[in-house]
């Protein structure tokens, strides 16, 4: 198999051989030094400050987007909430779920957002913003740089769901001013999926204290009382705690989020050069290095996705909902190579010679 989603996605050898192991217990002074490494090399390639705190949850994505809803936001707030594709409109559900009041910017499918979209909400009082900094259903990737300058000007609390942006982009947690940053193992950490993670900045930390969230297992103010001894309130995801750990040091040892922003960087354009020529459109404005979202003019996207998995061995993320038959992703994260492109990117003139691209 040769993955080119967006998670789970392809993993290196050691992440792998972790994976193979027995799963040890966990209520020890080792694990609890397991998850300080983790935190403290989040924190460092987040570039959170160092009084910022890292919470792993055992759960996809959506429970730290949820999590970080529940206990980060209250019903004295008023939200704005971009919603520009499906993870976007799941934002939307969390805030209504939860009540707390908000007003929507929708986009249409491959939209920036724009610096006139934000003008119309200066001065509102507005007092959090919460963001899909890559819209992973559609490609985009918002500016990060002119929603701080926003949320500076605004004093709005800043809350980001980085999940597969994290190490595929430049992001400067302390710089920007984001309160809140969320990722998970199973995008360009390349790790099996289980496990979110949330980076909180002194004024989250603050804002949880203060808050009363009605919850167990989503408790952030008891994660991160477990968390100041390396543990957790209930049973993790050992082995995927334990895969991120040799994961991150890999990163470190090859030379940090720089090199690592770079590599993602050379493959996504590498791939986007290759397919010029063929029948796609790149539907996006403004792209991630994580994901190239492509529109196949001349055949149905979900058809290609098929094709490529049943006689290929090859898979590229499909859509669901109304962009399921007209835009299908392909993912340049995880343990690919320029070569596995290539492979790719054969695959489809080979679907072109048979009529079906």
């Amino acid at each position: 198999m040769l993955n080119f989603t967006v998670g789970p996605v392809m993993s290196s050898e050691s992440v792998r051989t972790i994976g193979a192991e027995q799963v040890p217990y966990f209520r020890t002074a080792e694990f609890s030094n397991v998850m300080f490494e983790n935190e403290n090399l989040i924190r460092k390639f987040s570039k959170a400050s160092e009084d910022s705190r890292v919470i792993f949850l055992t759960g996809s994505g959506t429970a730290a987007m949820e999590a970080s809803v529940m206990n980060c936001l209250n019903k004295k707030d008023k939200a704005i909430v971009v919603n520009g594709g499906s993870f976007g409109h799941r934002f939307v559900q969390l805030l209504e779920l939860h009540d707390i009041p908000h007003t929507e910017i929708v986009l249409e499918h491959g939209k920036a957002l724009k610096k006139e979209m934000l003008n119309q909400y200066e001065g509102k009082g507005y007092t959090a913003f919460v963001v899909n900094l890559h819209e992973t259903s559609t490609g985009v990737h918002y500016d990060i740089d002119m929603i701080s300058d926003f949320c500076k000007k605004n004093k709005m609390f800043l809350l980001v769901d980085s999940i597969s942006s994290f190490l595929a982009d430049e992001f400067d947690m302390e710089k920007l001013g984001v309160d809140v940053m969320l990722t998970g193992s199973q995008k360009a950490l390349a790790c099996p999926p289980g496990v979110s993670i949330i980076v909180l900045s002194p004024k989250a930390i603050a804002r949880i204290e203060n808050n009363d969230s009605k919850c167990m297992y989503f408790d952030l103010k008891d994660a991160l009382k477990n968390g100041e001894r390396g543990q957790t309130p209930f049973t993790p995801a050992v082995g995927i705690l334990r895969q991120i750990n040799i994961r991150l040091k890999e990163i470190e040892n090859e030379g940090g989020i720089e090199i690592e922003n770079h590599k993602i960087a050379d493959l996504a354009t590498d791939f986007r050069k290759k397919i010029e020529g063929l029948p796609f459109e790149i539907v996006s404005e403004s792209m991630s290095n994580a994901v190239t979202p492509l529109h196949p003019l001349t055949a149905n996207a979900y058809d290609i996705f098929l094709t490529l998995k049943n006689e290929y061995g090859i898979w590229v993320c499909p859509n669901g909902g109304d962009m399921k038959d007209t835009i299908f992703r392909v993912g340049h994260i995880g343990a690919l190579t320029k070569e596995d492109n290539t492979t790719l990117v054969n695959a489809f003139k080979n679907l072109q010679k048979r009529g079906l691209l």
